[in-house]
């Protein structure tokens, strides 16, 4: 007898208990538990039927709305893991990503069937691709080979039987890609129950009631919206309402309009919502709650304040399971370390530091290393060195207990909640004709987070247009990892071991000689409108429109660790 993972058992609870209960709402649509559950078994009987197998590795390339779900659980149910994917990563990243995590299938929109098909070639293994948002089976337009996601969801919503040795379900398992500093990203595996713990932790302080609703924009393809928003509304018997995408002029009507009690924020997402003009509606609204992941110390009261909210602050990676949680409203703090997890701030050597002093946050949990990179042992080894998983970010912790973010030990680029590996850019940039050399690395913006600059040394004899460099990357990288900044160069710093320096080109930074294409663009739009008034480099436009998409290095990160 199959024993059914712990997402089946919740969503079955749900249904024996008020079938007819709304769980899932998006956009006008609603789903009641039984229409959820009704979904997710024909979806898992059409995986079944299309191949996949138990322990299998499944692909979602989508954004955020109901087939992401339905393939969720699906896969879930049949005791397969999931690998959910950015859906802007293009090229080498991609292609990385699906040979490193050993996919048998893809679940992806239309939109994205070019990008995925452009780096098959690039995959060991031959996958099984399911389209969402083409027409019905039997669809002659599709490659061969290929499933509709409605021929998929066609099969019978009956008992799902499993292969004949298979006897336990994965439970929805997920691997879930993180960003390195400058190699490739990592898939991270989670083992033991201390994830599970502090999500427990973390809701309880969220004063989310049973019929409740919670509200997310942020991508189901991270950890944030995928573990803490979504799960979490099952594991509270709430509703769930899914925005397709964050939208800083519209944030809080769609708030309004489903009722919300609460949502999730990153701190770039909490900007753009303050610079939104005030509006007598602004407090006319049922969010209690804002779990924030790096909320501006200067923004933290005033948000508050304006929006009548309470702001939770917390950190959590996708790479280990390890909590800080600040429902105290101590302004600036991470907080307090969650459940049985000790947080230790420590040197280059490994050696504890006093309250006060600054280095690298670490942690560890009562059952030991409690995850592990996918195919990289030695990345693994060195992240749990002394017993202790080394996050990789500096921060200091006071008196009492509470901890202060501080920045990145290594090199890193944060843009619009994304944590973004130098190399998936010079990857890109390296294959163009006429580059010779390049770096990427950040510079600041004013939302708080950062901008990308690109250094770039031509090769010999060859001239480099910036713009014509820019429309290079596009399609071959994230949309989000696309150099704002780029420098052309004579030569780039490095050590006498051949090494970009990049804290040097930190600190070089945007210099007179360096390209913008956000200031060229924004002066393009004023002379097409007639508007002559300067534009200031280095300055972008604030959109009411502009789009957040969270990574996460981790689950949610307080100023990076998504």
């Amino acid at each position: 007898m199959t024993k059914k993972g712990m997402i089946e058992q919740l969503v079955r609870e749900r249904v024996n208990s008020h079938p007819d209960a709304v769980w899932l709402r998006f956009n006008d649509e609603t789903y009641t538990w039984s229409e959820v559950l009704d979904a997710s078994v024909r979806v898992a009987n059409g995986l079944l039927d299309l191949g996949v197998a138990p322990g299998d590795r499944v692909a979602i390339m989508m954004g955020n709305r109901p087939e992401f779900l339905w393939t969720f659980f699906a896969s879930s149910f049949i005791g397969a893991s999931v690998v959910p994917i950015n859906i802007s990563q293009r090229g080498p990243t991609l292609a990385h990503i699906l040979t490193d995590s050993g996919v048998s299938a893809a679940v992806a929109h239309a939109d994205l069937i070019t990008a995925l098909d452009s780096v098959q070639k690039a995959n060991r293994n031959p996958l099984h691709v399911v389209v969402v948002g083409s027409p019905g089976d039997p669809d002659t337009s599709l490659p061969k080979g290929y499933w509709s996601f409605d021929r998929v969801i066609s099969h019978d919503a009956t008992e799902i039987v499993l292969p004949d040795d298979s006897t336990t379900a994965a439970g929805g398992a997920a691997m879930l890609y993180t960003s390195g500093t400058t190699g490739p990203p990592k898939g991270v595996v989670s083992s033991g129950s201390d994830g599970v713990a502090g999500l427990l932790a973390i809701l309880g302080s969220l004063s989310v009631r049973p019929g409740d609703t919670i509200y997310t924009s942020l991508p189901l393809f991270h950890g944030n919206a995928l573990m803490i928003s979504m799960l979490g509304s099952i594991l509270l018997d709430a509703q769930f309402a899914l925005g397709e995408r964050f939208r800083a002029a519209t944030h809080f009507d769609e708030c309004r309009r489903f009722g919300a009690a609460e949502f999730n924020a990153l701190g770039g997402m909490i900007a753009l919502i303050m610079k939104q003009p005030t509006s007598p509606m602004d407090r006319a609204h049922q969010v209690r709650t804002v779990l924030s992941a790096g909320c501006p110390a200067d923004l933290w009261r005033s948000f508050e304040d304006r929006f009548g909210v309470r702001l939770v602050e917390f950190y959590g990676l996708v790479d280990a399971p390890g909590l800080l949680l600040n429902d105290v409203g101590k302004v600036g703090s991470m907080g307090r370390p969650v459940g049985d997890t000790e947080f230790r701030i420590l040197d280059d050597d490994d050696h504890p530091l006093s309250p006060g002093q600054v280095g690298e946050l670490a942690f560890r949990g009562p059952g030991g290393a409690s995850s592990y990179y996918n195919n990289r042992p030695d990345d693994t080894k060195v992240a749990w060195r002394g017993g202790w998983f080394h996050t990789g970010d500096l921060a200091v912790e006071d008196s009492d207990g509470f901890f202060f973010y501080r920045g990145r030990k290594k090199e890193s680029i944060r843009r619009l909640g994304e944590n973004i590996s130098a190399w998936e850019i010079e990857t890109v940039v390296a294959q163009h004709p006429d580059v010779l050399e390049c770096a990427a690395h950040a510079v600041p913006s004013e939302l708080g987070e950062d901008e990308v600059k690109l250094c770039v040394i031509p090769r010999p004899g060859a001239q480099l247009d910036p713009a014509a460099l820019v429309g290079f990357c596009e399609n071959r990288m994230a949309k989000y990892a696309i150099p704002r900044f780029v420098e052309v160069m004579d030569a780039l710093p490095k050590t006498p071991s051949q090494r970009v320096q990049y804290a040097a080109l930190r600190k070089r930074g945007v210099t007179s000689d360096t390209w913008d294409r956000r200031a060229l663009q924004a002066r393009s739009d004023s002379q097409a409108s007639g508007d002559m008034e300067p534009i200031r480099d280095g300055a972008p436009p604030i959109s009411g429109s502009v789009t957040i998409s969270h990574s996460e290095k981790g689950v949610s990160g307080c100023a990076r660790s998504s």
